[in-house]
């Protein structure tokens, strides 16, 4: 998406522009150079669908709320991707063709978005069920009655949202692959009946957290990946590196790209440095900000932040506790050198970044709630909108996101 306010103007390029521009142009020959390689190996990825080249795409995610997305926000930042997911079990309850989720991502298509949607299939208070048992039969029937509305509207889906979260921990081995592999193999085949080679939806297996932390390794994990390499209609990952330093995104891609076949690709729908901003909810404010709007010295982070959502605050109050506090300030780039990371992989096809600060990210907050919204693009429950049409841009974000386009 271009905005129209935007020209050409003849400068100097600051230098780490300069370098995300290099690594993104290296990131690109290595794609060409890895499609040349892995033709024989990747030529006949799809079933007979052209796979989805490196793109080295950022889109917006909205999570379990694609019920909020705002176009003129989506224009504002200048995003052509659009990501979200559905929960299963929402289809006892409403008619999938009815369901939010579904007619939103539908809805983005139709207005020349590309759209990514995983499958959530929420497994964490029950047993998977066995494969070839009714139970089986019955999540595959749900899942029937939702894949005609998407497959052939929505340009990737991805086959579970987080399986290593989202299920029993006991359940975390076999049981989980075999699941999954039911699943996916049930996927590829509906997707050949319902619209054969000419299929413009792309499937990933999705997505693998904390991969930079080695108990998480497992011997199902490795068989995850294994069933991703070995799977030909399946054309990649998708990873969703939540970390608490930069240093362990880097642990993910090198424990994963090795395990998938040569030029098969990745996503990142989900990336954040939640658990760096988590480490400081109880640091005292910033003593400048303290005594501008008159809080007390030991005030702490997570209180302000409390303030804010009971309150929105004027942006730039927002912006200067985050301006004036070091553990953010010195990581406010972090999305544009995270995607020349991901980009000079030459393998990223598609990232997405948390765009909207949702109800469930304030919903019982404390001091050790999970600060995700401090991640977000537009902070739409922390600072005061500019109309009823539009929220504000948080802290630090949309420059980034807009120059990455």
């Amino acid at each position: 998406m271009v905005d129209d306010r935007s020209r050409p103007r003849s400068r100097r390029v600051p230098r780490h522009r300069l370098v995300t521009r290099i690594l993104t142009i290296a990131g690109v020959l290595a794609a060409l150079t890895a499609c040349s390689l892995g033709s024989s190996a990747a030529g006949d990825a799809g079933g007979g669908v052209e796979p989805l080249p490196a793109l080295g795409a950022l889109g917006a995610n909205y999570n379990e709320n694609l019920d909020q997305l705002n176009y003129r926000e989506l224009r504002e930042a200048r995003a052509g991707w659009v990501r979200g997911f559905y929960a299963l079990p929402e289809a006892d309850q409403v008619p999938p063709a009815r369901s939010d989720a579904i007619r939103v991502i539908r809805g983005a298509h139709d207005r020349g978005f590309r759209t990514l949607l995983s499958l959530k299939f929420p497994m964490s208070g029950t047993p998977f069920p066995q494969p070839g048992g009714s139970e089986m039969a019955a999540e595959l029937k749900r899942l029937d009655s939702v894949l005609p509305l998407v497959l052939g509207t929505a340009d990737v889906i991805t086959i579970g949202n987080e399986p290593f979260i989202e299920s029993l921990p006991a359940q975390r081995d076999e049981r989980l692959n075999r699941f999954y592999e039911t699943v996916a193999r049930h996927v590829i085949e509906t997707r050949a009946e319902l619209c054969g080679a000419d299929c413009p939806t792309h499937l990933f297996m999705g997505a693998l957290n904390r991969l930079d932390l080695p108990q998480n390794r497992t011997p199902a994990v490795e068989r995850y990946l294994a069933f991703a390499r070995g799977t030909p209609e399946i054309e990649g990952v998708d990873l969703h590196p939540h970390v608490p330093d930069e240093a362990r995104i880097q642990d993910f891609l090198d424990y994963t790209l090795p395990r998938l076949r040569p030029g098969q690709t990745f996503l990142v729908t989900e990336f954040s440095l939640v658990w760096h901003w988590q480490k400081h909810m109880t640091d005292r404010i910033p003593a400048a900000f303290a005594r501008r709007y008159d809080y007390a010295s030991g005030t702490q982070v997570w209180q302000v932040i409390g303030e804010a959502i009971e309150r929105p605050f004027p942006a730039r109050k927002w912006n200067e506790l985050l301006a004036q506090s070091p553990w953010f300030e010195s990581k406010k780039h972090m999305l544009r050198d995270e995607m020349a990371r991901f980009r000079s992989t030459g393998r990223l096809a598609v990232a997405t970044y948390g765009f909207r600060q949702i109800p469930s990210m304030t919903a019982g907050w404390s001091a050790t709630k999970p600060p995700w919204l401090l991640n977000s693009v537009f902070a739409t429950l922390t600072v005061r909108h500019r109309d009823q049409a539009m929220s504000t841009p948080g802290y630090a974000w949309i420059g980034d996101f807009r120059r990455l386009q």
